[in-house]
């Protein structure tokens, strides 16, 4: 039996943002249809289990101008939509989402925020703009055998936690007098303990 991933999802007026959290999938498949049907296979985990999934997107989309990255811990599609317009939901039909679809925070944007926010425009670095590698993903059906090893923007190694020398808190040294003054009180106790515990 197969397992659903997690999908994150966030849209701008022209674009849907996905991304499918399954860290190190072996052999993904995705395809996109363009009336807006979205599939995904792939095997993953400790046990290389089966995830699978499939979305009715709530409109259509232009798979020649979607894009998809394959990192490491997950696959970034950014999927064009055929009509710029805000869906406000993800999939067709009615009712809550399935539990393992989820809003991306992190990329959302609302219909205020998003007019006129182009890279010049305060907050205009958004996902619009992420770099995809130049690599030309329009091409979506069952690639990927192909494209399974490239790293995306998930495979940043951790570099982004990188210790730096600027943030390291700088230490003053005592003053000589403070020091010293330090050091006789310390020998002046080792010396009382020894008188204790000759006397003892």
């Amino acid at each position: 039996m197969s397992r659903h991933p997690e999908v994150k999802w966030a849209e701008r007026e022209d674009k849907v943002y996905l991304t499918v959290m399954l860290p190190d999938a072996k052999n993904p498949k995705v395809n996109l249809a363009p009336e807006g049907t979205f599939t995904f296979s792939a095997t993953g985990g400790a046990g290389d289990n089966a995830y699978e999934l499939t979305l009715d997107l709530f409109d259509k989309v232009d798979v020649e101008e979607s894009k998809i990255s394959y990192g490491v811990r997950s696959i970034f599609c950014v999927l064009e939509k055929a009509e710029k317009k805000w869906w406000n939901k993800l999939l067709r039909g009615e009712g809550k989402p399935p539990h393992y679809v989820k809003v991306d925070w992190d990329k959302w944007a609302d219909e205020d925020d998003d007019a006129g926010a182009g890279a010049g425009a305060p907050g205009g670095a958004g996902p619009g703009d992420f770099d995809l590698g130049g690599m030309d993903f329009s091409k979506f059906g069952d690639m990927g055998g192909a494209l399974g090893g490239l790293g995306g923007l998930g495979g940043g190694g951790g570099d982004e936690f990188e210790d730096s020398d600027d943030d390291e808190a700088e230490v003053s040294k005592p003053e000589d007098g403070a020091e010293r003054e330090g050091d006789e009180k310390l020998e002046g106790a080792a010396a009382a303990e020894k008188t204790e515990a000759s006397s003892a």
